[in-house]
């Protein structure tokens, strides 16, 4: 690969915006969670992002799949069937996470997704991918709903995880060689835990804190409810 070829520049993952508008990298090592940051069942639901089929069109750039936005047309069906197929797999990768088979019914809402013919992938001259034959919203969750299915079947279920931080729920796969990540990402959690620790281990050392250096000042980012 040349210095000019930058086909591969763009890690792949998610930027998220925190409520307090500090933004960080986030990437869940799979397709299908990273339509988890779209909103979600329950408490999750306050952080709802697809309103519109235009909405989940919109969300097609910043995937993993990196596909225009008007390479799929979503119906309104489609939008609500995406949406439970998307509450369904919060629930089960979450059970997962700690350790629990998860419920029947969810299980179902996968296999149905799946049915349908999925996304035909290609290929553009440059390497890069390309926008797939008309392609409607059923395809996408079949996409989605089989991608869910290889990872909750393959090597990586048993390293599904919920983020370590006490208030944060975002799921990821720990694809990294020993196995132990603990953090949605290290530039918002996991940079908060090592701030709280070393303020904690100074308070506890009778050490004052040194103006500029983390525990010398406000936190990096302040602690939020929100999934990114």
């Amino acid at each position: 690969m040349t210095d000019g070829d930058d086909r591969n520049a763009t890690p792949p993952g998610l930027v998220l915006t925190t409520p307090a508008g500090t933004r960080f990298h986030f990437d869940p090592g799979a397709l299908c969670l990273e339509l988890l940051t779209t909103g979600g069942p329950g408490p999750y639901a306050r952080y709802e992002v697809l309103h519109r089929p235009a909405d989940l069109s919109a969300w097609l750039p910043r995937s993993r799949l990196r596909l225009p936005a008007d390479a799929v047309r979503v119906s309104g069906p489609e939008l609500a069937a995406a949406r439970t197929l998307r509450d369904a797999l919060w629930r089960l990768t979450a059970a997962r996470a700690h350790g629990a088979p998860g419920h029947a019914d969810d299980y179902e809402v996968l296999n149905r997704a799946a049915e349908h013919p999925p996304l035909v992938p290609r290929i553009a001259p440059d390497g890069a991918p390309a926008a797939p034959p008309p392609a409607d919203g059923s395809q996408l969750a079949s996409t989605l709903a089989r991608d869910a299915i290889a990872l909750l079947t393959g090597p990586y279920a048993d390293r599904i995880r919920e983020c370590g931080a006490h208030n944060c729920r975002l799921i990821f796969v720990d694809t990294s060689r020993p196995g132990r990540r603990r953090w949605c990402s290290m530039e918002r959690c996991g940079n908060r835990h090592k701030v709280r620790a070393l303020r904690a281990r100074r308070e506890s050392e009778g050490t004052p804190p040194v103006p500029g250096t983390p525990g010398g000042g406000a936190p990096a980012d302040r602690p939020s409810e929100s999934m990114g």
